[in-house]
């Protein structure tokens, strides 16, 4: 068996589509909406992303702003910016480029983004409303890994869902998003004793946790659908996943290539939770 691949650029595509529609019904009432992009310092990835980020609002509709700020910016400054976009009525998402400098408390930016403008999701409102769900904004690439098992038609009731990696940004949230939906749900992490054990009971495998080849063709259960999070380079700085993806697509039922695959689908859940930012006014 060769595992069906989930096209994340393909899909991306279809859900950009339905983005620019409801963009520009925005705009017919007299709203564009608008993302606020912050990137403090010279990180060559931080600027790939970012830059990523901006094109994508421009080409489905989106005002985008980017604020480019020195290393040396100071913690206080930043809030300041914050709080000054919290303001800003033509701005309806706020995304402050992760990793900050070193003498910047991430998680206090985080936390003065207003929750009606965070569109990443990392904020402790939003994550306390997925716990409990409620509506609020979803961390886009969990988010992105749900509407890739919904495009396969994949009903997570009563499926056994393990999550490899337990980070506020990827793991954490996955296994309440897959939880959500009714599926019994292990987290695994650095601490677990057999993996494999539990990813061989698995229906479901969620590679999240940025080191190659973490997934092996032997860890996987005949036919089960394996997303792979991981973007890492190995020994030869070819890109890769967590997943090692030439082995597991033999054994694997449906598989997702990196690259080109949860990837886009990160990009479009922010215009995603962008634009349902503006249409909540």
């Amino acid at each position: 068996m060769t595992a069906q691949i989930i096209d994340g650029n393909a899909l991306s595509k279809q859900l950009r589509a339905d983005v620019a529609l409801r963009a520009a019904a925005l705009y017919a009432r007299g709203i564009t909406p608008g993302l606020a992009v912050v990137l403090v310092g010279d990180s060559p990835a931080s600027q790939v992303y970012v830059r990523n980020k901006i094109k994508a609002c421009e080409d489905n509709g989106l005002h985008s702003v980017l604020e480019k700020y020195a290393a040396t910016l100071s913690e206080a400054d930043l809030l300041a910016r914050v709080y000054a976009l919290n303001n800003d009525p033509a701005i309806h998402g706020i995304l402050v480029q992760l990793p900050l400098p070193a003498h910047i408390d991430a998680q206090k930016v985080i936390e003065a983004i207003s929750p009606a403008k965070d569109v990443d999701g990392f904020h402790v409102a939003s994550a306390g409303a997925l716990m409990v769900g409620q509506p609020g904004f979803w961390p886009c690439t969990p988010y992105g890994c749900m509407k890739m098992l919904a495009s396969i038609g994949y009903d997570l009731r009563g499926k056994h869902a393990v999550v490899i990696g337990r980070s506020n940004i990827v793991g954490k949230p996955m296994a309440l998003m897959l939880l959500q939906k009714n599926a019994t749900v292990t987290i695994c992490h650095s601490a677990t004793k057999d993996l494999k054990a539990m990813t061989l009971q698995a229906d479901v495998i969620v590679a999240a946790v940025g080191k190659c080849n973490v997934l092996t063709a032997d860890m996987v259960k005949p036919g089960a659908v394996v997303i792979d999070v991981g973007m890492n380079r190995n020994a030869e700085g070819k890109l890769c996943g967590d997943v090692d993806f030439d082995g597991v697509k033999e054994v694997a039922g449906y598989i997702t290539p990196v690259p080109g695959g949860v990837g886009p689908m990160t990009i479009t859940m922010l215009l995603i939770n962008t634009l349902e930012a503006a249409e909540r006014l």
